[in-house]
């Protein structure tokens, strides 16, 4: 069982799963301002720029999940959307919960924030991403059992939630271009309402 949500607005649409025949499993995407809890054994993935995701699990009740925000946070009902930081990882955790999860076992990693998009720069968005999700999970006392942030590199994410594994994929200079006009889209959208290199493996 899986449970992915998106914006309150629709904007984003959730791509449907399919298969993976490398790790014989299911993939499912987790596009900006989404997020998926899951108890099933699939791969959830995702592509980051200046935009952060957080992978949460519970070890022992072998549940886990992803969120993909797109900025810090938001105070106010336009806060609450999964595309907020503060929204995106209560919810997360809210249905990790649901799905068996104990708030004490819960561990994380967190990757993204580059500094991808050079008109965001002087905004400091990844930077900000960064520093708020890190925050986010010493408050709430989650451990955060790794963690690849900042830098100027896009990257693509590959996390197992039953095993905690997660591969990194930092995208060459060549694919930069298509990260950042995918987030200059979907920060539009905002406003009006395998690739090649070298693979990371966080055990």
């Amino acid at each position: 069982m899986y449970v992915m949500r998106k914006p309150r607005s629709g904007s984003t649409t959730t791509s449907a799963p399919y298969f993976d025949p490398r790790h014989n499993a299911k993939v499912l995407k987790v596009l900006p301002g989404e997020y998926v809890a899951t108890g099933d054994d699939c791969i959830l993935s995702t592509l980051l720029g200046s935009c952060v995701s957080a992978c949460i699990r519970d070890p022992q009740a072998g549940v886990g999940g992803m969120n993909h925000f797109m900025l810090p946070d938001e105070s106010g009902a336009a806060g609450e959307s999964a595309r907020y930081g503060g929204y995106a990882m209560e919810m997360l955790i809210n249905e990790l919960l649901k799905l068996g999860a104990d708030r004490h076992r819960l561990e994380a990693k967190v990757f993204g924030g580059g500094a991808v998009l050079p008109s965001l720069t002087v905004s400091r968005v990844g930077e900000r991403n960064a520093e708020f999700v890190l925050d986010y999970l010493k408050r709430e006392q989650i451990p955060v059992v790794s963690q690849d942030l900042l830098d100027t590199c896009p990257r693509q994410v590959h996390f197992f939630p039953q095993s905690g594994k997660v591969m990194l994929r930092k995208l060459p200079t060549v694919d930069r271009s298509l990260v950042a006009a995918d987030e200059t889209r979907y920060r539009s959208r905002l406003r009006r309402e395998p690739v090649e290199g070298s693979v990371e493996l966080f055990e």
